[in-house]
């Protein structure tokens, strides 16, 4: 050996590993694997370097992993055909335990697989599949409570005794002609074009007389000698640095010297620029090769061990964050409304979403959507309340139903959504409540009269405590008490209600006390506080939206007694559920994403009187829709002053009253007419009477004195 010359450098190979892969680790270990701690066949993946600054590393993926199917994990199979993945066989030894993992003899079973790898060069297997010359060796411990992982690369390189010294190493494009550069650039990407040789990472290069270069495979040797005028063993060199070659080259060199008995030996680096064969970037070198007679008997020396921080010790890696069932749930969950931000909808505000807390009234076939909705939309936080029981028919329209959760009588509903609500997505926080909601025209006596302010007190902490309400009960009256509430706190509200064919989804204006010297401290606090309020007496009380009993005459009453079944039953169509509760959550979305919040007036449609579309489109007061018509429109609807609900007077009057007042609403049908002056409304428009018998005037001029406007 000529003592001037350097001995040749090898730059290292580098792992990395993508979490997929741990997750399918884990999932193999829990379900299928438990103690088995037998050897597990591994595929790698690599490709040549295609970047000036930049190394690729060998990768792990969760297809490295066999399937889960028993006879998967006895072998892997290797697929071909891409390009960027090079495929390199591996083995994986995973411990039951930490100490385990560091009692292991890992040097012991470091030499078994460098033992294989000169049994495949001896055998000639290494010529056939040359992708086993890079064979590498993983050794890890899973702990699945912590989701924390310790592992140790090593790639087996074998090392020549004495070493390979290099004569001469240049880039590609200064060690060959011109157009032997163009040449074997041309052959390398037809060579990476085929499927059947993109993924060979080993090769033989040979340029004739003519400078025209031929890419073959090393199984071809015999050939190369016979037309060949120059030969270079290629490789494909994840390595980007200019004056050493990748971790690959160890093992070729000793398969070159070992087949051939070569002593000199002209390799090729080949590198890639955005998916062709880059001469510039790519190295040609001249190794020296001296070995002794007899080598080939005992396995040579080797190395290879990835070093962590320049130390010989174990990578640990903790992906509690993102391995643990819960948070991957809410991972995935967020995904689509993360990727709307990229460009649908970059204003959408995710912590509004997720820190929303949103009250539904009624469980049933309403609630039970809404509540889905809500939580594809990111709303977290859900309470649920109803005090009914799943029935036997319920579960084919109610989704969160199943047919256990009718059997022994029954589940109570709300308990029963909030258990289906975790199992669909464990990070939702929902609660149920079991409680009736006191209704007006449904009398109480002295001995229920203390259950029944229980209630109303309940009721009312239930939505001082939350910031959107949803009315999804299906009788008229039992939406009373909760709209007074809501417009006593001036809370969202939503409500939505179905008929045969026909449903309504509006939302409720703001309440009469909304001025900002009338909201309390917990309201001050909430997230449309600062906008700006209207009050009762002001001059923009005509523009203040009503609610749900606005546009009624009469008082809620009972609605239930005396009733055929059809009657009793919510009959509708199948349909017109998750039509109506995917809307009624899109009103919510459209009010937390609008400047004025609550206070935002009623669009019809854009075009119409100057409406400004927000990033989510219009906001309209209310929706009507017909499936019989498969139609639907926009309403708007102002406050009335004689609401039995929302008006001023009623919200006044609970005020003062309290309790009282609830309990007088309750047990006198009238009451509430009397108060807001519905009765003497029913009178006048009982006394009003047309004479049409009266002559009429057949001048025209006088023919609008004839109409009356309503």
């Amino acid at each position: 050996m000529n003592k001037k010359e350097p001995l040749l450098q090898f730059a290292p190979f580098q792992s990395s590993v993508d979490e997929a892969f741990w997750h399918r680790l884990s999932s193999l270990k829990l379900n299928n694997l438990g103690i088995d701690d037998s050897p597990i066949s591994l595929i790698g993946f690599y490709a040549p370097c295609s970047h000036s600054q930049v190394s690729n590393h060998l990768t792990l993926l969760a297809e490295s992993l066999p399937s889960e199917s028993s006879e998967a994990l006895l072998t892997q199979q290797t697929s071909h055909g891409n390009r960027n993945r090079c495929s390199v066989p591996g083995i994986l030894y995973n411990t039951n335990t930490l100490e385990t993992f560091h009692a292991l003899d890992k040097q012991k079973l470091f030499k078994e697989e460098a033992g294989k790898i000169w049994d495949d060069i001896l055998t000639g297997k290494a010529l056939e599949d040359c992708s086993v010359l890079s064979r590498f060796l993983l050794i890890s411990f899973a702990d699945l409570k912590t989701w924390t992982f310790h592992y140790c690369f090593s790639f087996p390189a074998l090392m020549l005794h004495p070493p390979a010294t290099v004569v001469n190493l240049r880039p590609a494009s200064q060690w060959l002609s011109t157009a032997e550069a163009e040449s074997l650039s041309a052959a390398c990407n037809e060579w990476r074009s085929s499927k059947s040789t993109t993924d060979v990472p080993f090769f033989l290069a040979t340029i004739d007389a003519n400078s025209h270069a031929t890419v073959r495979l090393l199984k071809e040797w015999e050939a190369c000698q016979k037309d060949a005028h120059k030969i270079l063993f290629g490789f494909y060199d994840p390595c980007h640095l200019p004056n050493n070659p990748g971790w690959p080259l160890r093992n070729f060199l000793a398969l070159i010297s070992a087949s051939w008995n070569l002593k000199s030996v002209h390799f090729f680096c080949y590198r890639e620029n955005r998916g062709f064969a880059d001469m510039g970037l790519s190295l040609v070198g001249e190794a020296s090769i001296t070995v002794p007679q007899g080598w080939k008997g005992a396995v040579p020396n080797a190395v290879g061990w990835e070093l962590n921080k320049g130390r010989k010790v174990p990578r640990c890696i903790s992906l509690a964050q993102s391995m643990d069932p819960a948070r991957l749930a809410i991972s995935a969950a967020d995904l689509n409304l993360k990727l709307m931000r990229w460009r649908a909808l970059p204003s959408l505000d995710l912590s509004v979403l997720s820190s929303v807390k949103c009250l539904l009234l009624g469980a049933g076939t309403l609630g039970c959507q809404v509540a889905r909705m809500l939580m594809a939309w990111g709303i977290r936080k859900i309470t649920l309340v109803d005090n009914g029981r799943v029935a036997m028919s319920n579960p084919l329209r109610q989704s969160l139903y199943t047919l256990d959760d009718c059997l022994n009588g029954g589940a109570f509903k709300a308990t029963a959504a909030v258990e289906s609500l975790k199992r669909i997505f464990p990070a939702v926080e929902a609660e149920g409540i079991v409680m009736a909601i006191p209704m007006p025209g449904h009398p109480v006596n002295s001995q229920e009269q203390d259950s029944v302010l229980d209630d109303c007190k309940r009721l009312h902490d239930l939505i001082d405590a939350h910031d959107a309400v949803f009315l999804l009960t299906d009788t008229r009256e039992s939406r009373w008490l909760p709209t007074l509430l809501c417009a006593n706190t001036n809370k969202i509200t939503i409500t939505s209600a179905l008929g045969f064919d026909s449903f309504l989804v509006m939302r409720h204006g703001a309440g009469p006390f909304s001025c900002a010297s009338d909201f309390n401290a917990e309201t001050a606090n909430s997230s449309y506080a600062d906008m700006p309020k209207f009050c009762e007496n002001n001059a923009n009380e005509r523009h203040r939206l009503g609610c749900y009993f606005c546009s009624d005459v009469v008082a809620p009453t009972d609605s239930t007694s005396n009733r055929t079944l059809d009657q009793q039953c919510t009959v509708t169509r199948p349909g017109l559920a998750p039509i109506a509760s995917a809307l009624a959550v899109e009103l919510l979305i459209g009010i937390l994403h609008h400047p004025q919040g609550i206070l935002a007036e009623g669009d019809i449609n854009s075009s119409i009187n100057g409406a400004t579309e927000q990033p989510l489109g219009i906001l309209p007061h209310q929706i009507r829709g017909s499936l019989s018509q498969f139609s639907q429109m926009t309403l708007i609807g102002h406050s009335s002053s004689s609401c039995t609900a929302c008006c001023h007077t009623v919200v006044s009057e609970y005020r003062n009253r309290g309790m009282e007042f609830i309990l007088e609403a309750i047990n006198h049908p009238t009451y509430l007419e009397d108060l807001t002056g519905l009765t003497e409304l029913m009178k006048s428009a009982a006394s009003f009477s047309l004479d049409w018998d009266k002559e009429i005037d057949d001048d025209d001029d006088d023919d609008d004195e004839g109409c009356v406007e309503i």
